[in-house]
């Protein structure tokens, strides 16, 4: 594992109960002060939410929150100046929870929308990614995205694919989990017939587990992970928006991309030309 300063994060399982389930006004958090490190008004720490099972981005080894994400937001703290204050939660309460003020930051793969961006700010783009399909090796029936009309198909619950089956195969019949193992298992055991999920997760799946699932179709709806800050923090938006540019210019982004996906990321061009633009 690359060796960098980690920065302390203190790990707390959020039940989603708690959290508000339907879009409410923004509350600030501990975002905003007019004290603490870097510049502008940027605080010593900041709440930062994650989810705990998207494998490589974030996923629990060893009693240690690790991946991709990991790396990348310490990396991003460690440039900016400020600590990070880890708490682990559902994928679906991270919004509800940014706006509420439970969290100032989170990092998830979240994939940047126009209806998240009502609700949240993003930083600039630091991942490029695709929604895929898999399905059992021996269903030889899908070969698109057209083909899950009329079957049941597993995905996250408030996950960005699970908008996109609504919206490009309405007669699907979705269903949702909050947790992947669950999704996975859904489509082994057979109670349901595909799954459809951000590419990078299904790939690794498959490549790393003992599975019977394949993937099949083109990737679809191009995607952009943006980490997410409660509205109200412009100035920690443009520091890390500035701490990934100086990432991505000094290679220590491809660095961390290297060594999680095992290769150069293939679109760092764009990256950099998306930091140069904002």
């Amino acid at each position: 594992m690359i060796s960098r300063t980690r920065r302390s994060t203190t790990v707390a399982a959020l039940a989603t109960a708690t959290l508000a389930v339907g879009l409410v006004g923004c509350a600030g958090g501990d975002g905003g002060g007019d004290e603490g490190g870097g510049s502008g008004n940027l605080e010593d720490s900041y709440t930062v939410a994650t989810d705990s099972s998207f494998v490589p981005f974030e996923f629990e080894q060893d009693g240690e929150h690790v991946g991709f994400d990991m790396d990348i937001v310490n990396a991003i703290a460690d440039e900016v100046g400020f600590d990070v204050n880890l708490e682990v939660t559902n994928f679906d309460g991270i919004i509800p929870g940014l706006q509420t003020g439970s969290f100032d930051i989170a990092i998830a793969g979240i994939t940047i929308t126009d209806e998240r961006k009502n609700a949240v700010d993003f930083t600039d783009p630091y991942y490029k990614s695709g929604t895929r399909i898999a399905v059992p090796e021996s269903n030889d029936s899908v070969e698109a995205i057209e083909d899950l009309g009329g079957l049941t198909v597993a995905s996250r619950l408030g996950s960005a694919p699970l908008d996109y089956l609504a919206e490009n195969v309405p007669d699907a019949e979705a269903l949702p989990f909050e947790q992947l193992d669950q999704m996975y298992l859904a489509v082994e055991g057979g109670s349901a017939d595909a799954l459809l999920y951000d590419a990078p997760n299904v790939e690794y799946y498959i490549q790393t587990t003992d599975t019977d699932l394949k993937v099949v179709g083109d990737l679809y709806e191009a995607q952009d992970y943006g980490i997410a800050v409660s509205q109200g923090n412009e100035d920690l938006v443009t520091a890390m928006n500035d701490a990934l540019a100086t990432l991505i210019e000094n290679g220590t982004y491809a660095e961390i991309y290297e060594e999680w996906f095992g290769e150069q990321p293939p679109w760092l061009d764009e990256l950099a030309a998306s930091a140069d633009e904002n």
